[in-house]
């Protein structure tokens, strides 16, 4: 873990920190930690209903690790970024071939039929992107509230589950009253980390 304790940041300069970090890993130490995410996904029981993201920019993970995923027999549900500001959509994955830019920053989505906000209590494992999540279950993530928004709809008993790397797991972050902790951090090191919530 590593050792994250900079009290003087705030949510915005962690962002800016984390975001130039991972803007300089090189393309090949992606393409390793993609696949060590998908590996580590392999080696899993995995509940019937996973909801995963697509990466999107330079976060960590690949399509390959929704096809995984998949081929253990878990349903895939992918998030669908509303037009307004509300809770994400999901619909099911079924495959690379049925994704398409989305409306937000082109953001891959499925276009399959859309299942609604509560489809997330359906999942048993929910995969999060993050900037960075701490030792206590705090998670970072890039500031446009579709997460926080969404988690409320999470099934009690679900695993939550960051997908960081594996610098990203920091000692603390700046928590906010409505932050969701999550359960678990997935990294491409050390694979699934368990955190106490």
């Amino acid at each position: 873990m590593c050792d994250g304790r900079n009290d003087d940041l705030d949510k915005g300069a962690w962002r800016a920190r984390l975001s130039a970090a991972r803007a300089a890993v090189p393309a090949a130490t992606r393409d390793a930690e993609a696949w060590a995410l998908a590996h580590a996904i392999g080696g899993m029981r995995l509940p019937p209903i996973v909801c995963c993201y697509v990466p999107f920019g330079s976060e960590p993970g690949s399509v390959a690790l929704l096809d995984v995923a998949r081929q253990a027999g878990a349903r895939v549900l992918l998030p669908v970024i509303p037009a307004q500001p509300g809770p994400l959509d999901w619909a099911e994955y079924t495959g690379a071939q049925t994704l398409s830019p989305g409306r937000v920053r082109g953001i891959l989505e499925p276009t399959g039929p859309r299942l609604g906000p509560a489809a997330l209590g359906d999942a048993g494992l929910v995969l999060i992107p993050a900037l960075a999540v701490d030792s206590s279950g705090v998670r970072l993530g890039r500031g446009a509230g579709h997460y926080d928004r969404s988690l409320g709809h999470a099934a009690p008993d679900a695993a939550l589950v960051a997908v960081v790397r594996d610098a990203e797991l920091v000692e603390r972050l700046p928590a906010e009253p409505h932050d969701v902790r999550m359960t678990a951090a997935l990294t491409p090191r050390l694979g699934l980390v368990p955190l106490p919530r």
